[in-house]
């Protein structure tokens, strides 16, 4: 399931973006993650083109909790994309890489008084208000500031797409957003009219992830379009923005056939358009938040096969040397991936073998059966389309440094994110004077006398 640049070279390795994988271990270390940066942005501009010929106005919001440094940054400031940030950290990236605040969607279920008041002073492009909480902080920390803030309201549609309960978002019972059902959106709108820091500008939504058909996203227009009409038959007010949210599902195995990009934004502009005709409205602005389905397919993680152990008559584990801490997903929520031997790319398959990472649990387990060729000792495994929800999902369990990440294209490697060093994981350990090391002194203190 070669994506991309992927290709097997004449060494019989594998090669993205024109870079022989093996040459990449050698010179990189391993685990590593690859970004095929060619692939990432021909995602961008297939959204960027198909929106543009089915919608006259629109923006495309890269999802920045998929994968989010300041070189991503770059590269989609340089495609013309808007970015999503969901914490201080993701937006402090976005600006020490001088990304333009303005087309920053600040996003959040829970953000604190220094992250607002951070993105209030950069100026972020808008709030997305995720509680009635949230809006009366805004508009306080706003007012003491002496600042206007621009908002979309997060609806929650009711929608349920067939997708895994961890990654469904847009239903009533969930953490995120104002209900439809209970009134809690009306409500919400009604309020803050009345405000005198916050503008409101739309409405947002997200009905969750890996979402294989176009229907959820249908429906989901046409519920957030009748709200649409309900808040200007109700409250005489016509709201300019319509952000419909990302989930669009990739290629995680050879038998996924997820929609194309060009085949969504059909369906959603014609139902928008469609809506707006029936229900008398002026076109809103359109806007997606794509992310798995930009960089998802563009990533794999590279390991270096370690300990072989054969279970006789019952399995055989493969042990690499990253795991649940470079890819939480599997041990997460199950999610399955493919995988071949980079140095092996063209050898015949035969051998059923499990994936097992270095973490101590039994379930830091990245493939259960997978048919790979004869392995051994010091091969690269390479598990493609790990782009997302990898390495910002990364982690420090067992105290094992996180990965670096490189970029390639044209042939050339560029690290974007340097490997931790075990110096890196004690950087910000203390210890207390109290029980600071004298030499020559023993560290085992006696017992106080009773």
């Amino acid at each position: 399931m070669l994506t991309g640049t992927m290709r097997i070279n004449s060494k019989g390795h594998l090669e993205i973006g024109g870079c022989d994988v093996v040459g990449l271990a050698s010179r990189y270390g391993t685990p590593l993650n690859i970004m095929d940066e060619s692939l990432v942005r021909t995602r961008c501009r297939y959204y960027l083109q198909s929106m543009e010929k089915h919608y006259t106005n629109f923006e495309v919001i890269y999802a920045g909790k998929a994968f989010l440094t300041t070189a991503m940054c770059r590269l989609l400031e340089e495609e013309g994309m808007s970015l999503d940030v969901v914490s201080g950290g993701e937006l402090f990236t976005a600006l020490q890489a001088d990304f333009p605040p303005a087309r920053i969607y600040f996003h959040g279920n829970n953000k604190t008084p220094k992250e607002i008041e951070m993105a209030l002073e950069a100026g972020v492009g808008r709030f997305i208000v995720d509680s009635f909480s949230e809006l009366d902080l805004l508009e306080s920390l706003a007012g003491s500031m002496g600042l206007q803030a621009e908002v979309l309201f997060r609806v929650k549609p009711g929608v349920m797409p067939d997708t895994h309960q961890y990654i469904q978002t847009g239903q009533v019972d969930s953490k995120f957003g104002f209900g439809l059902t209970d009134g809690q959106a009306l409500e919400a709108v009604e309020k803050c009219l009345g405000m005198k820091h916050i503008l409101l500008r739309g409405l947002h939504c997200h009905i969750g992830s890996q979402i294989f058909h176009t229907e959820p996203f249908v429906q989901t227009a046409n519920i957030m379009m009748s709200f649409l009409r309900e808040i200007d038959v109700i409250k005489n007010v016509q709201l300019t923005e319509l952000n419909l949210g990302g989930g669009l599902g990739i290629r995680y195995l050879k038998d996924d056939q997820p929609p194309s990009i060009d085949s969504l934004i059909s369906a959603m502009a014609e139902a928008v358009k469609t809506r707006a005709v029936e229900y008398n409205l002026p076109l809103p602005k359109l806007m997606i938040e794509p992310g798995r389905s930009i960089v998802g397919e563009a990533g794999t993680s590279l390991y270096t096969i370690g300990t072989i152990k054969e279970v006789p008559g019952i399995r055989r584990y493969v042990s690499v040397d990253g795991g649940m801490s470079d890819n939480l997903r599997p041990a997460l929520y199950n999610a399955k991936y493919e995988a071949l031997v980079a140095n092996k790319a063209e050898q015949s398959r035969g051998e059923v073998v499990s994936i097992a990472g270095k973490a101590c649990e039994s379930g830091d387990m990245l493939i259960w059966d997978v048919d790979l060729p004869p392995l051994e000792r010091g091969d690269l495994l390479a598990i493609l389309s790990t782009g997302a929800y990898t390495y910002s999902m990364a982690n420090n369990y067992n105290r094992i440094p996180r990965p670096a990440v490189v970029f390639v294209q044209g042939g050339n490697s560029d690290l974007v994110i340097k490997r931790e060093s075990y110096e890196d994981l004690v950087m910000n350990d203390l210890i207390p004077k109290r029980m600071r090391k004298i030499k020559g002194e023993p560290l085992i203190k006696k017992a106080a006398n009773p």
